[in-house]
């Protein structure tokens, strides 16, 4: 892993569904939902806090039915102030709790930077390991729904970039529903960043999966093969694994193999799993929403070309957003990665 102030997850809370074996099909946000919904009923200490989460169940109603199950007190509609809501969960879990916030909109995050970045990134390594802050916030980000100027941001490498926090984004409804329930079960604040443009897709969840314990279960330090290849390995995650995906399925109608690595987490890295597969295939491509100036793919292609110098047949090729202002929503397709776009970076590492 790369070094970051995080610590290794702890076991889930207790509660999980008890009848073994049930697998639903269901969008990847009711999946959060049902994480959290586990999440509240394995500990009393978890509460939700944000905007408008109660009654109407969030903008994209991942949070609906669970103040009516859980009561207010333990799912609260908070003023609109987005560092307010920080600053007290960092007070709540001070005293105890573990509180799980919801950022309406990945543009609405940066009135809460200070907090997230000085104060929820800090107080534990500033304390010297007496204080742990186990905040969740969840933050719905990336493109694809047509949306206006400040909900279709990508700030992750933001908050990667601050030590002490962990940044991780589930690509299916499997690993939100896991995911979420780790993340709070973490010892350490934890930025949950949702692709709501995947928000609709469906998908098999195991609501009896292991959740962070056994070695059957993926902790949030840990990436996944998605599909297995032999040519090129793609590097994505969160909405853009996805992308990855169709582009492997494309390209192996043409006779080249992708091997396409889900990231999980974009801090702390799992070095050594993109490493693995990018010594077995040579080349390696890292797809993202997030500008390629100074972001996440620069870091993966930096560990990669230090790890795998010798093994690499070609340059490590980003492909992301360009280094603009998110643009309006009838513009967005040219913006955002495309499965043309990882196809052209792939036939373009196979020409060397």
């Amino acid at each position: 892993m790369t070094a970051t102030a995080v610590r290794p997850t702890g076991p889930a809370p207790s509660g999980q569904p008890g009848e073994p074996g049930r697998t639903v099909r269901m969008p990847f946000a009711k999946a959060i939902t049902a994480g959290l919904r586990a999440a509240l009923a394995g500990d009393e200490n978890v509460l939700l806090m944000g905007e408008d989460i109660g009654a109407l169940g969030g903008v994209f109603r991942v949070t609906e039915g669970l103040q009516a199950e859980f009561g207010e007190n333990r799912v609260v509609d908070t003023p609109l102030a987005e560092s307010g809501i920080v600053g007290t969960a960092i007070g709540l879990a001070m005293r105890g709790y573990r509180p799980v916030l919801e950022i309406q909109f990945d543009g609405f995050i940066f009135p809460a930077y200070d907090q997230i970045t000085t104060q929820l990134a800090k107080i534990h390594f500033r304390t010297a390991g007496r204080i742990d802050l186990p905040v969740v916030i969840r933050v719905p980000f990336g493109g694809g729904i047509g949306a206006v100027e400040h909900h279709s941001e990508s700030p992750e490498v933001l908050f990667a970039h601050t030590a002490g926090l962990r940044v991780v984004s589930p690509a299916t409804p499997q690993d939100a529903f896991t995911m979420i329930q780790e993340a709070v079960a973490s010892p350490d604040p934890v930025l949950f960043l949702e692709p709501k443009g995947r928000y609709w897709e469906k998908g098999d969840v195991d609501l009896d999966a292991p959740v962070g314990v056994g070695a059957a279960a993926r902790t949030l330090d840990h990436a996944a093969v998605a599909r297995q290849g032999s040519d090129v390995t793609v590097v994505a995650y969160g909405p853009t694994v996805h992308t990855a995906l169709e582009a492997a399925k494309t390209a192996a109608e043409e006779g080249t193999s992708i091997e396409v690595v889900d990231l999980r987490s974009v801090s702390p890295i799992d070095v050594p799993t993109v490493v693995a597969s990018v010594r077995k295939t040579g080349r390696c491509v890292v797809v993202h929403e997030a500008p390629t100036f100074h972001g996440p793919g620069a870091e993966i292609a930096a560990r990669v070309t230090e790890e795998c110098f010798y093994a690499l047949e070609a340059p490590v090729l980003r492909v992301g957003g360009y280094h603009a202002p998110y643009p309006v929503a009838k513009l967005e397709h040219h913006y955002l990665p495309s499965v043309d776009r990882v196809l052209d970076a792939v036939d373009r590492v196979l020409a060397h």
